[in-house]
């Protein structure tokens, strides 16, 4: 329930919409039970019986009860059949039948409508929160989630929400309301009757719920599932390349078959289930129709019950109305269990609350002036220490390289300076400000990355390299050129307007990563962080992004990681990274003098064509 009210939430502000769709559901089931309540006077003047109406002399004085309603309808009723006879009569029935089914369904549309705008509100506004969410939470979780699972909550969940909850929205609201509606009657028409049918009707209530508990069970189990088999599918489609070359088609059918077949097991018990209780209301309702026409037909054969013939009919058909709304009542809680475990699975990533977050005070990070310092800097995995003890500075428009075997901590050192991650001991400071006290957003104003991955999106080279700016078109081809990217753009086939493609697919790995330094050139960054920006590249294409870099670090203070000791010889100064902890730092020419030392080792194996 707690869920569902959550749920509900998102369709704020609801004052607009509750009062109306309230007042459109209760005028629809006046109208309907008015339908039905109109088969007695119709039945009356066929079977000859309406002079035994009792009609009053007057017209009754306005209340809200239903002795007015009944003694307004019988005055006119009376006057109808007075001047007009017995076919005026069925005339003058026929008339106001047609006009409240109308009115009837007028309001039933009004309703839907109000009920479509609610329904449009809380699916946008859950998806906007839930993407907003995974936009603020740290790089970090991603590492520990699947991505298939995370899209499997936007989409499917997400539809599930609606399918499941928010459609059931006006049968949780509609349903009861019109069985409150027609018990008011049932009770003013017979009330040893309707006592009857409550005893019996609470007995389906109980096992319907118990089917809905076995159902909660079933959709966790299935929703999960699902989230799984979509992380294969994401797996697959980025590693199609890698599965090709390995054989391994086989190998990864059987992963995806496996969880598959897992999901489609589940669903069927699911189906199953679900269906199991439409078909027993039904009948549990059959079973209650049975006994009151028995037990209904004993009290009027017995001389025992006020109940004329006509007003006994309409008595089993209002009846049997209410079973409708109970039976969709019934399937509306089996169905709501599925969208109810979807739901769970959304708002537990929207109550997630991000790691890296700005504190009540945070302040705006001034233009960078002076340096950047690692105090006594520390970070971990879990239980697993990266870096130990980094003590670093990094002046103003100076150039410190990272380097070290694989694992050392150098990209997790890089991730620290633009709060990707923040230390578990230690500081960073820039200007002498640490930038746990300054805000993210300006943090990273102050920074340009440019890594081993070329990160582009799905769209124009122009919209790439003007990523969230405000740059003319002649900024951007400016930028381009400085990166070396200008001479093939206009080479594509519609120059800066061309689609690259997903994630740049249809461009080479040096033309992806000119276009990310072009990117970082236009944002004309102050601190440069450049994580292996050209290890995975050819030797021409390495030598025009090595460029490009070089045009891109002038007057910029940076931080370059490379396995390439080539590419970092002029730098101001050279950190070596060894297990997290800082082994041998000073210029190339410096390091290299130093007998055993690790750099002197790296270089040597590089200078004989070994990379290690």
């Amino acid at each position: 329930m707690k869920t569902y009210l959550r749920i509900l939430q998102y369709a704020r502000p609801l004052a607009n919409t509750v009062p109306l769709y309230l007042l459109y559901t209760i005028f629809g089931i006046f109208f309907g039970i008015g339908n039905l309540a109109l088969v007695i006077p119709m039945l009356n003047v066929l079977f000859e019986t309406t002079n035994k109406l009792s009609a009053p002399a007057h017209l009754p004085e306005f209340a809200l009860t239903l002795d007015y309603v009944t003694g307004t309808f019988n005055y006119f009723f009376a006057q109808v059949i007075a001047e007009h006879g017995k076919l005026g009569a069925l005339l003058f029935v026929c008339l106001t039948l047609i006009t409240s089914v109308f009115f009837s369904n007028v309001f039933r549309y009004l309703s839907l409508r109000l009920a479509a705008r609610v329904r449009a509100r809380v699916i946008r506004n859950l998806r906007r929160d839930l993407y907003h969410r995974i936009i603020q939470l740290q790089l970090g979780y991603f590492a520990s989630e699947r991505k298939g699972d995370l899209m499997s909550r936007f989409t499917n969940d997400v539809q599930e929400v609606e399918i499941s909850v928010v459609n059931t929205l006006q049968a949780v609201v509609r349903d009861p309301l019109t069985i409150v509606g027609y018990f008011v009657v049932l009770f003013y028409m017979s009330v040893k009757l309707t006592l009857f049918t409550l005893i019996l009707l609470p007995l389906s209530g109980g096992i319907i719920a118990g089917l809905s508990k076995r159902l909660r069970t079933q959709a966790k189990t299935s929703q999960s599932t699902l989230g799984t088999m979509l992380s294969v599918i994401d797996e697959t489609l980025g590693g199609i390349r890698v599965i090709k070359a390995f054989n391994a088609q086989e190998y990864i059918k059987g992963k995806f078959e496996a969880q598959n077949d897992q999901y489609a097991q589940a669903s069927r018990r699911i189906d199953n289930i679900r269906d199991l209780a439409s078909p027993f209301s039904e009948f549990a309702g059959v079973l209650v129709v049975a006994g009151l026409l028995y037990f209904g037909g004993t009290l009027i054969l017995g001389g025992t019950s006020t109940l004329q013939a006509a007003a006994f009919i309409t008595y089993i058909i209002m009846f049997s109305q209410v079973l409708t709304p109970a039976k969709s009542l019934s399937s509306s809680f089996g169905n709501i269990q599925r969208g109810l475990v979807a739901g769970e699975r959304v708002l537990s990533i929207i109550d997630t609350e991000p790691a890296i977050r700005d504190k009540p005070d945070a302040r705006v990070l001034p233009a960078f002036e002076h340096q950047i310092e690692l105090r006594n800097l520390q970070f971990s995995y879990g239980d697993k220490p990266v870096l130990q003890d980094i003590n670093l500075t990094i002046p103003k428009g100076k150039t410190v390289a990272l380097v070290g075997p694989s694992g050392g901590g150098k990209s997790t050192l890089a991730d620290l300076l633009p709060r990707f991650y923040d230390p578990t001991g230690g500081q960073i400071l820039i200007d002498g400000l640490e930038v746990r006290d300054c805000t993210i957003h300006s943090v990273r104003d102050q920074m340009g990355i440019v890594t081993q991955e070329s990160i582009l999106f799905n769209d124009t080279i122009l919209n790439n390299i003007r990523f969230n700016t405000e740059a003319t078109d002649e900024q951007v081809i400016e930028a381009a050129k400085i990166a070396n990217a200008h001479e093939f753009i206009i080479q594509a086939p519609d120059g800066y307007h061309t689609y690259i493609g997903d994630r740049g697919s249809r461009l080479s790995g040096g033309q992806r990563q000119r276009l990310s330094i072009a990117r970082a050139i236009l944002r004309n960054p102050p601190i440069l962080i450049l994580d292996e920006a050209t290890s995975a590249l050819d030797t021409e294409s390495e030598k025009l992004v090595q460029e490009a870099l070089t045009r891109l670090m002038q007057n910029r203070t940076s931080l370059v990681i490379a396995h390439r000791l080539s590419t970092i010889q002029h730098a101001d100064e050279i950190v070596v990274l060894q297990q997290g902890r800082i082994v041998e730092r000073g210029s190339h020419e410096e390091l290299l003098r130093r007998e055993g030392g690790v750099y002197q080792r790296l270089n040597s194996m590089q200078t004989n064509g070994v990379l290690p």
